[in-house]
């Protein structure tokens, strides 16, 4: 398998520490930069109110295959890291949903990422909410932790 990288992100998260637990949540923007050879694919992008944008989370540890969430209270609660969104996974590549705020020539700005600052940028999709939004969708230990229905 090979991956190939079509950009790079820039955002205010400089180190893990620095980034929010869910991008979402936040309200601060971030550029991503699409590579030039890359650009003619951003063709009707601006179309899109919101982007599904996927990155490689360089910074992730890779071993670790139980943690805990920040809903969690009790930190001897572990979960699978398939079964939370932690970047901490044996393949890092992250996903986030962002609002499109504008698009300039090969560069989206955009709010709502967590992604780190210089992160590499793997793929973008456009998000459509009669095909990405499952109502009735479970997820039974967060809705445990009172933290909403879903997800």
């Amino acid at each position: 398998m090979k991956l190939k990288p079509i950009g790079v992100i820039h955002s205010p998260y400089a180190e893990r520490s620095d980034a929010p637990s869910q991008g979402r949540m936040e309200n601060l923007e971030s550029k991503i930069e699409v590579f030039e050879e890359f650009a003619p694919a951003l063709k009707d992008v601006e179309g899109a109110s919101h982007l599904f944008i996927l990155y490689w989370a360089d910074k992730a540890d890779r071993e670790k295959l139980l943690t805990n969430t920040p809903h969690d209270t009790d930190k001897s609660v572990l979960h699978g890291a398939f079964a939370t969104r932690s970047p901490n996974r044996p393949n890092p590549i992250n996903l986030g949903i962002v609002d499109l705020v504008n698009r300039e020539d090969n560069v989206l700005f955009v709010k709502g990422l967590d992604a780190l600052d210089q992160s590499t940028l793997l793929d973008i999709k456009p998000y459509n909410s009669k095909l990405d939004s499952i109502v009735d969708s479970k997820l039974s230990w967060f809705k445990e932790k009172n933290c909403g229905e879903a997800d």
